[in-house]
């Protein structure tokens, strides 16, 4: 079966083909001998309560019901248990306790970190998020031409699964999107987490397929709550003197605007996840949908 699942993280439409799911994990190195799926799950080193991520950026705290694994435990995790190519830096990983992430209807949410500086929410309340999604379909094709090109598979986004929501209180933003691949069968999620912080954003992304969308949906707050900045990151400490802003506001973070600048596929990096995952990190979304977006306003 061809890749269900997708993960955009803070970026616009990318999608790829995922291989066929291997009974047991991928070896990278064609001298390593295989595990088992028990064997590579006892492997790693899962972390319960209270974990501070890399850099002290943020903290995460944890009830029973999720564990995290560290950025190496991670990269295996997307490497050696689903295949893909090596390389890709995070956070790290939090995965349901109760989900064994090697099979089909495993779920987990990689963090990650964007610094592009600090994002004022000042537009919230301003946003169409219907004008957004319609910009946002308008520009698949063009997009999508430059994928094939590239030997990707195109991406429709269909629209939201779940609108943008921001609350200013948290300074946390969720929303999900409803995405079809040209050579899937069934619809894939993207859910997406963004807390806002004094210097940058901390990213969530959910990896999951349509079909879990309920899951997700129960889940994923519990997941908005665990994730806070620390002492001296969180948005209140923005300093405008010191502090660098963001060039983009709360709409182009939807979009996928922290990338923006830099075009299309100026770091295309594509992972692609066995059995019905696929992830996709660090696709830059034209410089065109911008222009057309600013100017619009």
């Amino acid at each position: 079966m061809k890749g269900l699942r997708v993960l955009l993280a803070a970026l616009l439409l990318c999608a790829a083909t995922g291989p066929v799911y291997a009974a047991t994990p991928a070896a990278h190195d064609a001298g390593q001998p295989k595990q088992t799926i028990e064997q590579f799950l006892a492997s790693l080193k899962p972390q319960h309560g209270t974990v501070d991520l890399p850099g002290d950026i943020a903290t995460l705290n944890l009830n029973d019901d999720f564990y995290y694994l560290t950025p190496d435990d991670t990269e295996r995790l997307i490497v050696d248990g689903w295949g893909n190519p090596p390389g890709h830096k995070t956070l790290g990983m939090i995965i349901p306790t109760a989900t064994n992430p090697m099979s089909r209807g495993g779920w987990g949410v990689l963090i990650s970190y964007n610094d592009d500086g600090h994002i004022s929410d000042e537009d919230a309340a301003k946003i169409d998020y219907s004008e957004l999604l319609k910009q946002m379909q308008e520009e698949d094709e063009d997009i999508n031409k430059e994928r094939r090109k590239k030997g990707y598979a195109g991406l429709r986004l269909l629209g939201w699964a779940e609108p943008p929501r921001y609350d200013d209180q948290t300074h946390k933003m969720f929303w999900a999107k409803e995405l079809k691949a040209d050579d899937a069968n069934d619809n894939t999620l993207n859910y997406s987490i963004r807390v806002l912080g004094r210097e940058g954003v901390l990213e969530l992304n959910a990896v999951a397929s349509m079909n879990d969308l309920p899951t997700i949906q129960r889940e994923l707050p519990k997941v908005l709550e665990f994730a806070n900045f620390t002492d001296g990151n969180r948005y209140a400490d923005y300093n405008s003197s010191t502090d660098k802003l963001a060039k983009f506001g709360l709409a182009a973070l939807v979009a996928g605007g922290i990338a923006s600048k830099v075009g299309l596929f100026a770091k295309l990096g594509i992972l692609l996840l066995a059995a019905k995952k696929f992830l996709v990190v660090g696709l830059l979304v034209v410089a065109g949908f911008f222009r057309k977006l600013f100017n619009r306003k």
